[in-house]
């Protein structure tokens, strides 16, 4: 982004001025436009996207990934943990797909209820519908695309699966809401984010044993504790337009809220792999995981939104931990 004509007079006469490159600083973030809200991670790969195309790649959140690492995780852990991770590869990676193009769909559906909320929270005013960047029927077209996308990934699962994965519409499409009329908003989001758990799992058994119910309730509460850490960043903006949050609602337990959904998901998480394989050495499986989020309540900062973002992505991590105890579980127990 070029300097303005004024700033660069100024940088020429006054060159050895150390104000200078201070205030050129300043003035490329003041006129550069707002293509890209605060907790993209990926500025300079969107930038490169022509000027038409980038505003859909923000709708759809392809600029923070962590998104779709956690709507990956669970049906990725069901999959292991169901004992389909080898013989099954080619559904992980579908998983993937399907993460990815979901995740964005759900975005844009989302942006597409909350525009007129997201120009009242500093965080989220410059995304594409609430800027104007996008029209409201172009979002709908990317949202049917992307959907198109999903139904590539549905029509590989078995008709169990399928009609699994589609029964999670209904929670989709009440997400929006929620933020609305209750002040925890970060459960129903729990049972969204986790359904591909189910569906994994049935993917590979054709059915939903114990052990998967275990899995997807954890999972639940995982994303409780994790998104929980995430409102942290929209905890002023959302009291002043009058959105709820549990992190609103723990108010000063914050830490300690966070600290027990992660350790009923994690009693949870054990207590299917246990069904799986009835073995003390199961648990020790989960302990890199446990260690990790532990880390997570210990160093986390409540008023400290940078903290909170960098303690929300760390979870893709989580994921990978979580992955490799039921790899290792449901590999050697079928």
């Amino acid at each position: 982004m070029p300097l303005p004509a004024a700033l660069l007079r100024a940088r020429a006469k006054f060159k050895n001025d150390p104000r200078i490159p201070q205030l050129c600083r300043m003035a490329r973030v003041v006129t550069e436009p707002a293509q890209t809200v605060p907790d993209s991670e990926h500025r300079g790969l969107v930038r490169l996207l022509p000027a038409a195309v980038r505003p859909y790649a923000l709708l759809a959140r392809f600029d923070r990934p962590i998104g779709w690492w956690l709507l990956f995780w669970p049906g990725a852990w069901a999959i292991a943990l169901a004992g389909g991770a080898v013989r099954r590869w080619d559904l992980i990676l579908w998983f993937l797909l399907g993460s990815i193009a979901m995740r964005g769909a759900g975005c844009v559906y989302n942006d597409i209820v909350d525009r007129d909320l997201d120009r009242q929270v500093a965080r989220t005013r410059s995304r594409p519908l609430a800027s104007g960047a996008v029209s409201l029927k172009a979002a709908w077209i990317w949202l049917v695309s992307l959907c198109l996308i999903g139904l590539l990934v549905l029509v590989q699962l078995n008709p169990f699966a399928a009609i699994i994965a589609l029964a999670s519409l209904a929670l989709v499409a009440a997400y929006p809401f929620m933020k609305r009329i209750t002040w925890w908003p970060q459960a129903w989001l729990g049972l969204v984010f986790s359904w591909a758990a189910l569906v994994g799992w049935a993917a590979i058994a054709r059915e939903l044993p114990a052990p998967a119910l275990l899995l997807y309730a954890g999972c639940i509460f995982w994303v409780i504790g994790y998104d929980t850490v995430y409102a942290l960043q929209d905890v002023e903006d959302d009291a002043l337009v009058g959105v709820r949050s549990s992190a609103r609602r723990l108010g000063e337990n914050v830490q300690l809220g966070v600290a027990a959904f992660y350790a009923i998901a994690l009693t949870l998480w054990g207590s299917a792999l246990w069904q799986v394989r009835p073995d003390k050495l199961v648990l020790v499986a989960l302990a890199p995981a446990a260690i990790h989020l532990l880390w997570q309540v210990g160093t986390l900062m409540p008023a400290d939104g940078a903290n909170a973002l960098r303690r929300f992505r760390s979870n893709r991590f989580t994921g990978l931990l979580v992955f490799a105890a039921c790899f290792v579980v449901g590999t050697t127990a079928f």
